[in-house]
């Protein structure tokens, strides 16, 4: 029996709904608008960077196709150009 009561005391009452607190609640709301503030710098330095690779990345495409030589782009096009 002494089994019993231990397992029985040893049960956490489990809170409400209500009680239960958040972070957001925890913190002060210049905080939060400081990490919110940090965030949308973060996503914009992120999408900036994104543009950025992909205008490079685009500008070498063009660098390659301007590089080619004849036979590359003999090889490229074959036999499809002789219809012109």
């Amino acid at each position: 029996m002494a089994k019993k009561k231990s397992k029985k005391q040893q049960q956490t009452p489990q809170k409400s709904e209500t009680e239960k607190t958040t972070l957001m609640d925890a913190l002060d709301s210049d905080i939060v608008s400081k990490l919110k503030e940090a965030k949308k710098e973060l996503l914009a330095s992120a999408q900036a960077k994104e543009e950025e690779h992909l205008e490079k990345v685009r500008q070498e495409k063009i660098e390659r196709e301007k590089n080619k030589t004849f036979a590359e782009l003999l090889n490229e096009y074959g036999d499809s150009a002789s219809k012109y």
